[in-house]
């Protein structure tokens, strides 16, 4: 049983239907991509689980039962438009926001303390939130989310606004809440961090479901057949069993071939081995921004025809 279950939701606007029969199951302790192009009804989509939009068809349970208002206490909502009460302190912010979430007073400034610790921010505990970057504000709306440990944690474009240091310290966190414990959906444009920190995925477009699976999977699903070949010859090209590509950019050392059609991997390199000196080879599989651009594109292409 998935523990965030999303069954055929629709949800209309008038002269627009924003989702239309959307499902998707999230796993206990996983974290779960929710991808698509902007409009495709991803926005919709979580405000329909924080209950912020009721849908007008379809039903979401969490953890077996139909939700409820009483279940946003235990949620952690990291919206795309950050939003901080400027002229609070940092600590009293903080805190006000584990107290809305139903935390004691005690345990809220405890794990407030933690948090700034972990984040090297305990110096600006008593200094107003309006004095702090916007790197620093992130961080800190980032705890303001995560401090009650929800069970389930919803971030939308969570590295925002972040340099790659202070990304990848964000990127550790969500990590280790997960391991924790955690559920986290996670909706991004970054296709780079969807790789590293993403467990399964849901692409919408055109408020309809058009990819859903492992990232693994996705990936298989979407291979080109094309190897990467790492030898000190030159390779020439075998019309029956491969043509050539250019060079990768980063790995220009290596020789990429894309096989011919019907032609498994090992009858190439059996071949090439006869031929030349193979030190390694290896599947080029498609990232997942190649994977983004081409299914929007040609799912574009479908409506319009």
């Amino acid at each position: 049983m998935a523990y965030l279950d999303i069954n055929n939701v629709v949800k209309r606007y008038e002269g627009h239907t924003a989702l239309d029969g959307v499902s998707m199951q999230v796993e206990q302790g996983c974290i779960y991509g929710l991808l698509g192009p902007n409009g495709a009804g991803k926005s919709t989509l979580i405000r329909i689980i924080n209950r912020i939009l009721a849908a007008d068809e379809g039903t979401v349970t969490l953890n077996g039962k139909a939700m409820t208002d009483d279940d946003i206490a235990h949620i952690g909502y990291l919206p795309e438009e950050r939003g901080l009460y400027k002229k609070m302190k940092v600590g009293d912010h903080i805190v006000y926001l584990g107290r809305l979430k139903g935390m004691t007073k005690a345990d809220a400034v405890a794990s407030m303390h933690w948090w700034l610790d972990r984040f090297n921010l305990k110096e600006w505990e008593n200094k107003k939130v309006e004095n702090l970057s916007k790197g620093m504000q992130q961080k800190v709306q980032f705890i303001g989310t995560v401090i009650h440990r929800p069970p389930l944690l919803i971030f939308d474009e969570p590295f925002s606004g972040f340099d790659p240091v202070n990304a990848e310290q964000l990127k550790a966190e969500i990590l280790a809440l997960r391991d924790q414990g955690s559920t986290i959906l996670f909706s991004t444009h970054n296709m780079a961090s969807v790789e590293e920190v993403c467990q399964q995925i849901t692409l919408l477009n055109h408020s309809h479901v058009v990819l859903t699976g492992s990232v693994d999977e996705v990936k298989q699903q979407h291979k080109k057949n094309i190897i990467a070949v790492q030898t000190p010859d030159t390779i020439a090209a075998n019309p029956d069993l491969f043509t050539l590509l250019p060079p990768d950019p980063v790995k220009k050392a290596d020789t990429r071939i894309k096989l011919a059609a019907g032609v498994q991997v090992r009858d190439a390199i059996n071949w090439l081995n006869e031929h030349y000196f193979l030190t390694g080879f290896s599947e080029v599989l498609p990232s997942m921004n190649e994977i983004f651009i081409e299914t929007v594109k040609s799912k574009n292409v479908e409506n319009n025809e």
